[in-house]
């Protein structure tokens, strides 16, 4: 019998030292699935703060975007304000354009009026008679004067504006005609 026992003793000593490994192999199951649950309660609560900081982002977000409607809005109001701020502006320039056009047409007419003074004040200019009843008409060309004009046709200076009743000789144009008494 004693060997019976130890029979009975070596096998449920097997099967004790077996079932300790078991044993052991499930607590350190038990133990991994225990850290596992831990390290993924944290990656949820981390995943919920993550949540709630978008949630957030999304509701301020949705206070700072415009409708199209708002945005056509505020774009009729825009234009109002320019279409308003042109028609103001364009008063306000031809107000001035018309005051300096005011102050330009007083200055003319005072300028005019000096003028005309100016002439009634002046002693009419006296043409001589005596010059030579013949003579040539000539065409004035660019850069002459009575001074060139007469030294190529040969006649007096004097005698050119006595005959064409020239007030100003300093005066003549390109392309006037002039009788030049005594000329060649």
């Amino acid at each position: 019998m004693r060997g019976l026992l130890f029979l009975l003793l070596g096998t449920s000593a097997s099967v004790w030292g077996q079932s300790n490994v078991e044993f052991a192999n499930l607590r350190e199951d038990v133990r991994l699935a225990v850290q596992r649950v831990g390290e993924l309660s944290l990656r949820v609560e981390q995943l919920e703060r993550e949540n709630g900081l978008l949630k957030a982002q999304v509701d301020a977000g949705a206070k700072t975007f415009a409708t199209v409607a708002q945005v056509n809005e505020a774009i009729a109001d825009v234009n109002r304000s320019l279409k308003s701020a042109v028609v103001a502006s364009r008063s306000e320039t031809l107000e001035l354009v018309g005051k300096q056009i005011d102050r330009l047409a007083q200055q003319t007419d005072l300028a005019l009026q000096a003028l005309a003074k100016n002439q009634t004040s002046r002693a009419p200019v006296a043409f001589s008679e005596e010059f030579p009843k013949e003579g040539v008409s000539y065409t004035v060309q660019k850069g002459e004067t009575l001074a060139t004009i007469a030294k190529k046709t040969g006649a007096k200076v004097q005698d050119i504006i006595n005959a064409n009743k020239l007030t100003d000789p300093s005066k003549i144009q390109v392309g006037q005609v002039l009788f030049v008494p005594g000329g060649k």
